[in-house]
């Protein structure tokens, strides 16, 4: 994930979360072609419940 960012306003932990959260749908084939889109709304989900706002 060099200079990379998927998911915007999150840490590089929350990067590295979603990465493994899309690879893992991608290879079990759940979630058909919406992969991406499911882990980038579990990390933000998870994000937001641990109190933190937008861009920190």
């Amino acid at each position: 994930m060099p200079g990379k960012k998927h998911v915007a306003g999150v840490g590089d932990k929350e990067q590295r979360q979603y990465e493994h959260i899309k690879e893992s749908a991608e290879q079990s084939g759940r979630y058909g072609g919406r992969a991406k889109e499911v882990a980038a709304r579990t990390v933000m989900k998870h994000h937001k419940s641990e109190g933190h706002k937008k861009g920190r």
